[in-house]
């Protein structure tokens, strides 16, 4: 889309970094955060509030003990997959690395839904649930995003807040809307000035819910905004089997453009085969077993345009459930580092919710009332940021070469190569749902 912000990204090879991130044993980092604005008096403008301490109403809005949940069924699963996809396709930045994670974006966007109301609440509850009732995807994602495992090894921690104008002459939030999200989301609730003050607030709370790896998302707030609800996402997690110096070396990866690039390979065996007709690949679990690396290479034959183009929810959960197992794979992969950013307002427009933009159209009478006119979603922000090395690559050295030699495996072993453009995801191995996913077109 033409008004798609450009991916910021930057290949990091320092050694200081890389020093970093070994002395850490951090094989993969990925992180996430969505923000939305809502903005009233956009045409006139507002009375700034008068400036004051951060107040937390976390404590006088608590989640309530007898929260019911839901637990991921067939229809949960499959609508949480097509948004994923429809989401990743609409998020693409052309020709260039692109990284979302669905799940912060559907987060974030599920507490701003609980302050809808009309069409506005309709349109938000058919993207984001498929038709399921907004408060049944409530529990859904309860007990979804409770339910992921967090461990030493494998470490996802998930967390929301509510920002909101502190001037109660100009914003008054429902109680409703702020229980509802802490009951479901665990969302933090506070009260700031709208200044300076609170640019930094915001800051910090991101750098610290994504470990330092988003150092953050707000430059300035503007007179007009009048709430903010931010989700946070921070992935860590250690191959299985690390890779060791022997078996990582240059080899040659061809871009998006065609430009050849002389960069570090790891190489490994592998024994979950992908092939879902236009592209093969393998699934590299982490430690603990419950989240992999999944990669997907197009045949040589179909450029990965048009391997992304004819990606849908199901066929990915197909290809997920449908892996042969036991396969042995000899597969390699660039080490690779990204950041990426992007507003995703058209891209949600076109998926189905463009009243929450429209400040005519907009009904979020649930969150509250502002005296200065109607609350509207003003912007949505996505940023994530991806390192992958020998840590956190599985199937290292020991275990391709154990393999080899203690193994009776097939006489026709797959290759997989990655060399070229790519799409690949963080899945969580209960549900095979795509944490993030996101496509290697340069290195």
């Amino acid at each position: 889309m033409d008004t798609k912000q450009s991916a910021k990204q930057n290949t990091k090879q320092s050694t200081k970094q890389t020093t970093k991130f070994t002395k850490r044993h951090i094989s993969i980092l990925l992180a996430a955060v969505l923000m939305l604005g809502i903005a009233s008096c956009a045409v006139t403008g507002c009375a700034s509030a008068k400036a004051s301490e951060l107040t937390d109403l976390s404590q006088g809005v608590s989640a309530s003990v007898d929260v019911a949940g839901r637990s991921a069924d067939a229809e949960f699963i499959g609508s949480i997959a097509d948004f994923s996809i429809d989401l990743f396709k609409e998020s693409i930045t052309e020709k260039q690395n692109s990284l979302v994670s669905p799940l912060s974006v559907m987060l974030a966007l599920a507490m701003t839904a609980n302050g809808a109301d009309g069409e506005t609440l309709s349109q938000m509850e058919s993207l984001l649930g498929g038709g399921i009732a907004l408060g049944e995807l409530n529990k859904y994602l309860y007990t979804y995003a409770n339910g992921l495992p967090n461990k030493d090894k494998s470490k996802l921690s998930i967390a929301n807040s509510i920002w909101f104008r502190g001037d109660k002459n100009i914003l008054q939030v429902e109680p409703d809307f702020l229980q509802k999200n802490a009951d479901y989301y665990d969302a933090a609730a506070y009260r700031a000035a709208f200044d300076a003050k609170t640019v930094r607030d915001i800051n910090d709370w991101v750098k610290k819910n994504t470990d330092g790896m988003i150092d953050s998302i707000l430059n300035e707030i503007t007179d007009d905004a009048m709430l903010y609800l931010i989700n946070a996402i921070a992935f860590d997690a250690r191959w299985q089997s690390v890779y060791y110096k022997e078996n990582v070396r240059k080899e040659i990866f061809t871009d998006i453009t065609g430009t050849t690039n002389n960069v570090e390979f790891m190489y490994s065996a592998e024994y979950t085969y992908l092939d879902d007709g236009m592209a093969t690949g393998f699934i590299k679990p982490y430690e603990g077993g419950d989240y992999s690396f999944a990669a997907l290479l197009p045949n040589e034959d179909i450029s990965i345009e048009t391997y992304i183009d004819n990606l849908t929810g199901e066929g990915l959960l197909d290809t997920f459930n449908d892996v042969q197992r036991d396969t042995l794979v000899y597969a390699s992969m660039p080490k690779f580092e990204y950041d990426y950013g992007i507003r995703m307002n058209d891209a949600l427009k076109i998926l189905g919710i463009p009243d929450a933009f429209d400040i005519a159209k907009a009904d979020f009478s649930k969150i509250g009332k502002s005296s200065s006119g109607n609350l509207f979603v003003s912007s949505v922000i996505h940023k994530t940021f991806i390192s992958v090395d020998e840590l956190g690559t599985k199937a290292g050295a020991v275990t391709m070469v154990a393999t080899a030699s203690g193994s009776s495996g097939p006489s026709d072993p797959k290759i997989v190569h990655l060399d070229r453009p790519f799409v690949y995801a963080i899945i969580d191995n209960a549900t095979n749902l795509p944490i993030f996913i996101g496509t290697l077109m340069t290195v």
